[in-house]
């Protein structure tokens, strides 16, 4: 389950493809170096993203995948 507190990279590392979400959601910077330290929080306040959707979105997908 990810949170709102882990970061990008960390995230991305569960499943490469969650970096479709994370564009998707108007983060097109998460091959950046220093975006890979932030959390998703941080990023999400940095791009004005309700980070509480976007967690509950990765997480549906997460748990869509692993069915």
């Amino acid at each position: 389950m990810v949170t709102k507190d882990m970061k990008i990279g960390e995230i991305i590392r569960i499943d490469f493809n969650i970096v479709e979400i994370l564009m998707d959601a108007g983060m097109h910077c998460v091959g950046c170096p220093s975006a890979q330290g932030e959390s998703i929080e941080q990023a999400c306040m940095v791009h004005g993203i309700n980070a509480d959707e976007l967690v509950d979105k990765i997480n549906e997908y997460l748990k869509s995948a692993q069915a």
